[in-house]
């Protein structure tokens, strides 16, 4: 009878043991590679999808608003670490169109004000950032008088080529100028496939939107590829921005 219990405690003991070890393995695997689904966005969140829409249906008197298109999904590098959390665009000057404009952030998500550019930033979505990030930088603003018509005016005339080589600088909140050449002038560009390139291109560069129509008509894009940054003076850097409602 002994002999019996040491060699169930030997031998038979720790192989029952290894073999539910075994099992429970097994176990914690399955739960940690079924998928878990993702808490449901708080209603009137805008979701990300990776395939064109037709986006809203346009209002029936037609609107000066600047329009953005939904956002795919595809991902891409964060912006560097070593860019200052709050750094942000102020100025943009393309001195060959005589285009010189303050940089804000949008005020207000449905109106779109004139005299100004404006920076995009899709919130949760690190792939649009600020100048030096390292990723692309994404300025807009209307196809008006002092604003960003002579990119429209310039890219009807033989695609917008004399545009290419153009330089762009952009101003930032901590007193840098960011210097850009511009390499590509895209007219026509859908509603819905606007933002496309610019996410998907995990490199720094500057993406200058203007209307080619009102509401959801294409878009003109203008890219501009960094050449270098150097100090500013603040006075140059942080102009005052006076935004008005358009007429």
């Amino acid at each position: 009878m002994g002999d019996l219990a040491e060699r169930i405690r030997i031998r038979i003991l720790p192989a029952l043991l290894t073999a539910l070890g075994v099992a429970g393995l097994a176990a914690g695997l399955f739960s940690l590679t079924t998928p878990v689904a993702a808490d449901p966005l708080p209603s009137g969140t805008p979701t990300i999808s990776s395939t064109p829409t037709t986006g809203p249906t346009p209002p029936a008197t037609p609107s000066p608003l600047i329009t953005f298109p939904p956002i795919p999904s595809e991902t891409a590098p964060s912006a560097s670490p070593s860019t200052p959390s709050d750094r942000v665009a102020t100025r943009v000057r393309v001195a060959a169109l005589e285009i010189d404009l303050p940089v804000i952030k949008q005020p207000d998500p449905d109106v779109v004000p004139c005299d100004v550019a404006m920076y995009f930033l899709y919130p949760g979505d690190p792939r649009l950032a600020q100048p030096g990030s390292g990723l692309a930088t994404y300025l807009y603003a209307h196809a008006q008088a002092g604003m960003f018509l002579p990119f429209l005016d310039e890219s009807r005339v033989q695609n917008g080529t004399s545009m290419l080589g153009m330089v762009v600088e952009v101003w930032t909140s901590d007193n840098l100028r960011f210097l850009y050449e511009i390499t590509e002038v895209r007219r026509h560009v859908p509603y819905d496939e606007a933002f496309v390139a610019a996410l998907t291109a995990g490199r720094e560069e500057l993406w200058l939107q203007t209307s080619e129509g009102r509401g959801l008509q294409p878009k003109l894009q203008v890219v501009a590829l960094p050449i270098s940054q150097e100090a500013a003076d603040p006075a140059d850097a942080n102009p005052e921005p006076r935004p008005r409602t358009c007429g």
